[in-house]
């Protein structure tokens, strides 16, 4: 693969990721009331502390996503909050029948998107981005 494509290919990676968690990240601030009363409504010790390291990661981790700005270490944070939030949030073990399906597919989304992530933290942001000026 060429180096271009290559580096097209991590950019338009880095930029989708944001794409998904930036505005996700801008919804928890904007309602964070909601936010916390969803994170207390499955258990969770501490909803408001939950709530607000979610939506820094996501907040801080999409920036520097996009800036190409510690891209490793984003891509891993973003990775391992995906992990924890579909386990707890997207449990179609225990989800009602009639719920279990799309439950099950926002799991494994999520799943597919913890793999991206870490291909991303294998291997970097690209030559487009603030990490390759950095070397």
């Amino acid at each position: 693969m060429s180096k271009s494509l290559q580096n097209s290919l991590s950019l338009a990676a880095r930029v989708l990721f944001a794409a998904m968690f930036l505005p996700a990240g801008i919804s928890k601030l904007t309602g964070f009331a909601g936010t916390v009363g969803y994170i207390a409504s499955v258990g969770l010790p501490l909803p408001t502390l939950g709530a607000a390291l979610a939506l820094a990661v996501e907040v801080l981790g999409s920036l520097a996503l996009l800036a190409g700005f510690g891209t490793r270490a984003a891509a891993l944070a973003l990775a391992a909050f995906t992990l924890v939030a579909s386990y707890f949030f997207h449990a179609y073990w225990a989800a009602p029948a009639a719920q279990a399906f799309v439950t099950q597919l926002l799991f494994f989304k999520n799943i597919a998107i913890v793999g991206g992530l870490l291909a991303l933290a294998a291997n970097g942001a690209g030559a487009w981005s603030l990490d390759a000026r950095r070397d």
